[in-house]
């Protein structure tokens, strides 16, 4: 997994809506996954690169079968998951499913105790499935830090090449010493660090600030997850934090009343350059605007301009050089407006406008590429390699 994943999740928007009888359109259901992967595959979403429809709690049924397999629940997923597996594939997209490492799911349906894991496992990669998120609930220290383990190595058994999501840090607090990111970089494809989003831009902030006040703990160039993007006014916003974090873009909305898919796509076109295996820096906080900067391939870099003002729209006035780019010509491409400023050199005087709790998102890059890149005051060398850029 060398770019974060980017798709569609169930829980945020939908949660554990099972009442199918009175709410069919809307219950987790496979007609429910059937038409979002519709969505992805034919409104432009897949090209994007959102590719994963991912199954959260409340799939399975309340039992395990005789053999003590985990089985679908049989009134709402009729076709059963490997069929779904198949008509996703068939357009060209991948299947995520969740499981717990816990006597029970959150949502109270069976889990996946230590002697149950090479059985998930190997039911997972039967169905044909891509990705698993599992979850921490029901489940001690103890089994976690044997768990998450054994579960990374029965799906490398199976064979079958399965992303792999583990909660297990946001039970353990997210920081160290509690969490060992070393090992989580070799057993798992990305982890979840913190609490659970909800759908207002509070949370959104709460999530930020944890994740920007503790970048320096947290393990560079893996994939560090702060939940989904959900569809807000602030979703710009959200979006280019999860972006220049380099944050796996799951979102979880209802993608068939979506009336702006552009607040989410018009700039992941950029996405997998965000994927220089270096930390982010936030480089300024003036007058309730904070600046985020990060490297991204061939020699540019992205630029994050959000206000945490409530009043009015603030005219922010600033340069590259203040910014810490080094003597030169670039072009800003604004992410949002897809307009070009052309003819900056480091020292041009600029004003960037942003609406309260919104965002600027600049994509810059040089007139001419360079050898080297510059951070925190240090000129290192880049290397091109398998289409990513490394720093010696």
């Amino acid at each position: 997994m060398r770019t974060p994943p980017m798709g569609w999740m169930s829980w945020e928007r939908f949660h554990c809506n099972i009442d199918c009888e009175n709410d069919p359109k809307n219950c987790i259901s496979e007609n429910l996954f059937r038409g979002m992967a519709d969505r992805l595959a034919e409104d432009g979403w897949k090209e994007m690169g959102y590719d994963h429809v991912m199954i959260d709690d409340c799939w399975s049924s309340m039992l395990r079968d005789k053999d003590g397999r985990l089985q679908p629940d049989p009134q709402r997923f009729p076709g059963g998951i490997a069929k779904l597996a198949r008509y996703l594939h068939n357009r060209g997209l991948k299947l995520g499913i969740y499981g717990d490492l816990g006597t029970h799911t959150c949502g109270g349906y069976p889990g996946t105790t230590l002697d149950k894991i090479e059985t998930d496992a190997q039911m997972f990669a039967s169905w044909g499935v891509d990705f698993l998120k599992l979850d921490g609930c029901y489940s001690n220290e103890e089994e976690q830090q044997k768990g998450y383990p054994l579960m990374s190595k029965a799906l490398n058994a199976t064979g079958r090449p399965i992303g792999y999501s583990c909660s297990w840090p946001a039970y353990r607090g997210g920081l160290l010493p509690s969490v060992n990111y070393t090992l989580l970089g070799e057993i798992c494809n990305l982890w979840r660090n913190y609490d659970d989003i909800q759908d207002s831009w509070d949370s959104v902030q709460e999530i930020t600030d944890w994740f920007f006040d503790n970048q320096e703990i947290l393990q560079p160039g893996r994939w560090n997850d702060p939940d989904m993007p959900v569809y807000m006014d602030q979703s710009r916003s959200q979006m280019a934090l999860w972006a220049i974090m380099a944050a796996p873009l799951i979102m979880s909305n209802n993608l068939r009343t979506l009336s702006n898919h552009g607040l989410y796509t018009k700039f992941t076109v950029y996405s997998p350059f965000l994927c220089l295996y270096v930390t982010l820096f936030f480089l300024q906080k003036r007058s309730h605007i904070e600046v985020y900067w990060r490297p991204l391939s061939q020699s540019a870099s992205a630029l994050v301009f959000l206000s945490r003002r409530q009043d009015m729209p603030y005219h922010y006035h600033t340069s590259l050089a203040k910014l810490n780019y080094t003597a030169g010509s670039y072009k800003a491409y604004d992410v949002f407006t897809g307009k070009t400023l052309s003819g900056l050199s480091a020292t041009t005087e600029f004003t960037v406008s942003i609406d309260p709790s919104g965002v600027v998102m600049w994509y810059v890059y040089p007139r001419i590429q360079r050898s080297t890149t510059t951070i925190s005051g240090f000129t290192l060398p880049l290397k091109h390699q398998h289409g990513y850029i490394t720093v010696d």
